[in-house]
């Protein structure tokens, strides 16, 4: 018997809120979320993202600004029952078609079953903005113990993607590389949704560990997050996706911190100003924000005209170091 395939659509929305990267999230199922998610039908949606907007709207009540597509998800697992055609129950391969959308405000939606969650509580090792963040040090052993199971080259294999993905023994820390350490906390059986998948119970050195691990969610929709992430970490550099998180005035104090809440490293002040600066990319409105609550500060705009002028680069990102 042939396997039917459903297309789905899934959103990760991104937005700032209290200087915090966050993602709006629903619980289809109580108590685990998941993104933004529902079906492509072809004969009432003209597009993909058309699609897109008009679910995630009616699940949500919010409407979506900035929006891109990611990658297409199909893994083994994607199954969803279908209606029962005279030969019994059957289900559904589901594709689905990852989007990013940026906004530049966390707006309450007041829909049931959605939420505004921060990106650090689905990948806690990812935010190094206060330094190493404490999940990396208990990953670490945990991580050693696998590649020790390992014998030969495939322990080599496992000992080297760990200390270049995790910045271990001195090896730099690589913001961009989120998905592939996910797939590799996977792979080690360390992310929840390995035991899930696999339907075994998680190794015994994922004893212990706790929020370390991150949150898990629904499907691989944090695979999707994943990927969003990585895209958007990387982008930052080569488009001026920064100024769709941004509210048409903002400080530039403002606009460093969402980038560090994307990259989730610090950056250098002085340094991603004369970038700023460089770059043209923004303009003084001749006027003080004087809600910040200390001493105000001149507000900029994003000088959007110029992105049918010329090309624009993105923002560079002069991180500081110890």
């Amino acid at each position: 018997m042939d396997t039917p395939v459903v297309i789905g659509l899934s959103a990760v929305v991104v937005a700032i809120r209290d200087d915090d990267a966050v993602v709006l999230t629903v619980r289809p199922r109580a108590g685990m979320r998941g993104l933004p998610f529902g079906p492509f039908d072809p004969e009432g949606h003209r597009t993909f993202e058309l699609a897109l907007r008009a679910f995630v709207t009616e699940q949500t009540r919010f409407d979506l600004g900035y929006v891109e597509q990611l990658y297409t998800f199909g893994d083994k697992g994607r199954d969803a029952p279908i209606a029962d055609m005279g030969d019994g129950p059957r289900t559904a391969r589901v594709l689905s078609v990852g989007y990013l959308a940026l906004t530049p405000a966390a707006v309450d939606t007041q829909a049931p079953d959605t939420e505004w969650s921060a990106w650090s509580r689905f990948f806690p090792w990812e935010d190094w903005r206060a330094g190493r963040p404490a999940a990396l040090g208990a990953l670490e052993p945990a991580l050693q113990s696998w590649a020790a199971a390992a014998h030969g080259a495939e322990a080599a294999r496992r000992a080297s993607s760990i200390r270049l993905l995790f910045a271990l023994d001195g090896a730099a820390w690589n913001e961009e590389r989120v998905l592939e350490r996910y797939e590799l906390l996977y792979e080690a059986g360390l992310a929840p949704e390995a035991a899930r998948d696999r339907g075994e119970g998680a190794p015994a050195y994922a004893t212990g560990l706790g929020a370390a691990l991150g949150e898990p969610m629904i499907s691989d929709h944090r695979r999707i997050l994943a990927t969003a992430l990585s895209r958007l970490r990387g982008k930052l550099k080569y488009r001026p996706v920064a100024f769709e998180l941004m509210t048409e005035a903002f400080t530039l104090s403002a606009l460093q911190r969402a980038v560090e809440a994307i990259a989730g490293v610090p950056l250098h002040k002085q340094n991603f100003r004369r970038a700023l600066e460089r770059a043209g990319l923004v303009e003084g409105l001749g006027r003080l924000d004087s809600e910040t609550g200390g001493r105000p500060a001149e507000l900029f705009r994003f000088r959007r005209e110029l992105l049918g002028a010329r090309p624009v680069l993105g923002l560079a990102l002069p991180q500081l170091r110890d």
